[in-house]
């Protein structure tokens, strides 16, 4: 039964994808489907449309296996020998740099927003041990 749970969370997040890809077919605009798509399910669950634990095993599974989405983009390079020279080195420099940004940056965000979390977790165990004592009394 977790396998199909799994796969329907799977289809939830490929359905964002694809409305992503419809948005860029029928409009016509330069961002790609896919971001469309994730800007529409950040949305969601940004606006509590959609769960998180609708999506949560499927997107788990998926950044499990999101390595082997990079291997044909690698083998790729094979095509293309004159980014062994200068001017590719200086571009795979470029590429590290911008993912090291991206990383610093996602890991900050990432950072305060589970401090953010902690926080209201703590206020809210704060008052309810609060309600507690004023109940017992």
């Amino acid at each position: 039964m977790e396998i199909i749970r799994t796969i329907a969370q799977i289809g939830i997040i490929i359905l964002f994808y694809l409305t992503g890809e419809f948005i860029v077919s029928v409009t016509g605009i330069i961002i790609p489907g896919s971001i469309i798509g994730l800007v529409i399910l950040w949305l969601a669950l940004y606006f509590k449309i959609l769960n998180v634990k609708y999506i949560q095993n499927g997107a788990s599974i998926m950044l499990a296996f999101l390595t082997l989405f990079f291997i044909p983009s690698t083998v790729g390079v094979i095509n293309y020998p004159e980014l062994l020279t200068l001017s590719g080195g200086l571009f795979v420099l470029a590429v590290i740099m911008s993912t090291i940004f991206a990383l610093v940056i996602t890991g900050k965000i990432s950072k305060f927003i589970e401090r953010k979390e902690c926080k209201m977790k703590e206020e809210e165990n704060i008052a309810a041990s609060t309600a507690n004592s004023i109940h017992h009394k």
